[in-house]
């Protein structure tokens, strides 16, 4: 009788499965969440030494040397990052080192030390998938199980290390494929990613916090719209330079690393030549700036992202210069994330924008803040939560269109190389075969 009457009601085995999977992540989050915490906490430690020490800045080339020959000689393929856990989620079985999350947390922490400018996402996002991978393989685990947790790894690195667990839940469902989520682990990555999180913040790390000083008043004229529409075309018109920002910043990442590998037959030499360059730019530049994070500056009144909510916090070219010098270091060798540059970027150029057209400086850094990511990473659902979870809803429907508008307009490019092609945007390239790589594709793009 109470076998018939499970077999009526699917509820039955929809329990079955959330108590399965509640129990698999609660592991996947503890684990990430304490090495995020971990991060996070040597990761402000190493920023305010190099902040006391100055000349720290001029050890870089030094540790890009011995960042590239730790995973040259041990790092097995741990080198690949990110990508190698979306391979391992698209096609099991090629596996994911242990050793990648220690690996990436050491050598990330490093390269802000001595100046180097990178995030802090990609370390997360691997010490997730790694720590999921090797909890995957002592569970013994089939290949779909397995499959979720490596995504439930992704969401608890995710939602931890910027403390946005419904952002990190969707973007590690979005960022598989572009134009296609597929929601067979949404619960056990909104799971992951809320358990992380709390597990982070148990340590007593604390997340920056923005403020948008800006409140909208829709004019009695158009007040039937709910919205100022010169506002929202200004929004729109802003999330296309954006898109284009975010294209830009992958297309020189890949350009540098290619040329790199190609033109300097010593590799040791790529980390010490970019080292320069950064450097070398930043004297140039008169500034420090745009070294390490970015998310303060060291003396509190520089730019960075937290100052680019000001007016006159940023200057014209401020988002320029940071991406450059973050896609060089990143393309160089050097180990770090692309999502807190990529807000550096976004929110420097949003500034910008508000400067020269006379908008509201806090709501454009804001939109700048997440499009630049959604269009870098294919993924506006995930961004346009994020700005919520950030800064409050009251401005969703241009957190929507800047990060919609900024996917489009980047094109089929991203800092994922192994991201999928499920649905070309906008049917702009029907030659694109479903389910190829951007790398792929890029590939096909510039053998015509």
């Amino acid at each position: 009788m109470i076998k018939k009457i499970q077999q009526s009601f699917d509820q039955f085995n929809i329990l079955k499965y959330v108590v399965k999977w509640f129990l698999l992540t609660i592991p996947v989050a503890l684990a990430s969440g304490s090495l995020v915490a971990l991060f996070l906490f040597l990761l402000e430690k190493a920023t305010h030494l190099r902040w006391e020490n100055g000349w720290l800045i001029y050890l870089l080339p030094v540790a890009g040397i011995l960042i590239v020959a730790l995973y040259r000689f041990k790092g097995k393929n741990a080198e690949a990052g990110n990508n190698l856990v979306m391979d391992e989620i698209h096609k099991p079985g090629g596996g994911i080192p242990v050793r990648m999350a220690p690996f990436v947390l050491i050598t990330t922490v490093v390269t802000h030390l001595f100046g180097g400018s990178a995030g802090r996402e990609g370390t997360a996002i691997q010490i997730g998938g790694s720590m999921a991978h090797w909890l995957g393989k002592i569970f013994k685990l089939n290949q779909g199980d397995f499959r979720i947790l490596l995504i439930s790894g992704m969401a608890a690195g995710f939602g931890g290390v910027f403390g946005t667990p419904v952002a990190g839940t969707i973007f590690a469902l979005e960022v598989m494929a572009i134009g296609r989520i597929k929601y067979d682990a949404l619960l056990p990555a909104f799971f992951a990613s809320v358990m992380s999180h709390i597990v982070c913040t148990a340590y007593g790390i604390t997340h920056t916090h923005y403020q948008i000083d800006f409140h909208e008043a829709v004019t009695s004229g158009t007040s039937f719209l709910h919205f100022d529409l010169s506002l929202l075309l200004w929004v729109i018109l802003a999330g296309i330079f954006f898109g284009l920002a975010s294209f830009g910043f992958s297309e020189l990442s890949h350009q540098i690393k290619h040329f790199a590998n190609k033109y300097i037959q010593q590799k040791f030499l790529i980390p010490v030549i970019g080292a320069a360059l950064v450097l070398g730019i930043s004297f140039l530049l008169g500034t420090r700036d745009y070294l390490g994070l970015g998310v303060y500056s060291p003396d509190g009144d520089g730019v960075s992202i937290v100052n680019s909510f000001k007016i006159g916090g940023a200057d014209t070219f401020s988002w320029f210069w940071k991406l450059l010098l973050t896609a060089i270091t990143l393309s160089t060798g050097f180990k770090g994330g692309e999502v807190t540059p990529l807000f550096f970027i976004g929110a420097t150029l949003g500034n910008s924008i508000a400067m020269i057209t006379g908008n509201p400086v806090p709501l454009f850094a804001a939109i700048g803040f997440i499009a630049v990511f959604a269009g870098a990473t294919n993924t506006p659902m995930a961004c346009t939560i994020m700005g919520v979870e950030l800064f409050g809803g009251e401005h969703i429907l241009y957190f929507a269109v800047a990060s919609f508008v900024a996917y489009y307009f980047s094109g089929h490019s991203g800092i994922y190389s192994s991201q999928r092609i499920d649905i070309s945007k906008g049917d702009i390239d029907p030659s694109i075969e479903r389910g190829s790589t951007l790398k792929s594709a890029r590939k096909k793009k510039m053998n015509r």
